[in-house]
């Protein structure tokens, strides 16, 4: 087995030691081995392994900035010389492209490793522990589960390593009406027995949605939103919502909660938290997020996303956002309502 994360320091080493006077060199990898499995009316319909890495590229020159990425082989030899194939294409591109005024420079602030194990299942048992709990049911749904790592080291001698290991079932329950229930089903480490009642729970839900519907007049009325609903509400806060420099330009919907004149519910909170695992906390600039960063408060509005770019322009303090300022790795507060 290939050890990728020796081949991307192999390789980022020879890029770093052959960069000429001022240029600066950002490399970032991208890989996972993961199998997908697609069920329609319940049936396995696609099931596939996937095995990719992608390697990416940015050169920094003379306030200016190329990117360039390819799909890396795992063979050392040929890997070696796309990469400075694809060097060498982006000294051609950068001395047409214009200087950038607020331009990120690579530094060295630290260097991370973090390995988070999970305990899956196995590819060729995904199907015999996963269909006999849709039996009777028309499901649709998307089953992915593997190895993820990404990667990233800077000319500057900064390195930083991730991996992790998850899976997630994305399905909707159908009736004969074609009404749905969503959910997913996700994590680290398998357990046959909470993905049984978690599927029997999702199946009850279906029989409810098989009554006769009663109408509802307009009006105002308490409303419940599952769990999947809330995930693409809280999603939607990355539009440039939350991120500092949609607040600056004007085109936050948060605005006004910048200024104190509006607040959320005090039921409200919300955090970036990189406790959990699934995702890296250095973004594509190498730079180290908090581990855990409060956004909203009881409604109020206490900090927003801001990357270093931002920060550069506007004069602020960065937090080490991604550049496009969007979350990364969300968390909603408890209530204390009984579902």
């Amino acid at each position: 087995m290939i050890n990728m994360e020796k081949l991307f320091y192999d390789l980022s080493d020879k890029l770093f030691n052959s960069l000429l006077n001022q240029e600066k060199l950002l490399i970032g990898i991208k890989g996972e081995k993961s199998q997908f499995i697609r069920f329609n009316q319940s049936k396995v319909r696609q099931s596939g392994i996937i095995e990719d890495a992608k390697l990416e590229l940015c050169l920094i020159n003379n306030s200016r900035t190329c990117s360039g990425s390819f799909t890396l082989s795992g063979n050392i030899n040929s890997d070696e010389l796309k990469s400075f194939e694809e060097l060498s294409r982006l000294r051609r591109e950068i001395s047409g492209l214009p200087r950038d005024p607020f331009i990120v420079l690579p530094k060295d602030t630290g260097s991370s490793r973090e390995i988070f194990e999970g305990d899956l299942l196995p590819f060729d048992k995904s199907v015999g522990s996963l269909s006999p709990s849709m039996k009777g049911c028309d499901l649709a749904g998307i089953w992915a589960s593997g190895h993820i790592y990404i990667g990233n080291a800077n000319s500057s001698g900064q390195r930083h390593w991730f991996e992790t290991d998850s899976f997630s079932l994305d399905y909707s329950l159908i009736t004969p009406s074609e009404k749905m229930v969503k959910a997913t089903f996700a994590g680290n480490n398998w357990n046959q027995l909470e993905y049984e009642k978690y599927m029997a729970h999702s199946i009850s839900k279906l029989r409810m949605m098989e009554k006769q519907p009663r109408k509802i007049d307009p009006g105002f009325y308490r409303t419940y939103i599952a769990p999947a609903g809330v995930a693409d509400i809280i999603n939607m806060f990355s539009w440039g919502g939350i991120g500092e420099a949609s607040i600056q330009q004007g085109n936050s919907s948060l605005s006004k909660m910048r200024k104190g004149k509006e607040r959320l519910s005090p039921c409200f909170s919300l955090s970036e938290d990189f406790t959990t695992g699934l995702v890296p906390r250095f973004n594509d600039n190498g730079e180290l997020a908090p581990e855990r960063l409060d956004l909203i408060l009881s409604g109020a509005l206490k900090n927003t996303l801001i990357s270093s770019r931002t920060a550069k322009e506007y004069g602020l303090k960065t937090n080490f956002a991604s550049e496009g300022e969007n979350l990364r790795s969300p968390v909603l507060a408890a209530g204390d309502l009984q579902e």
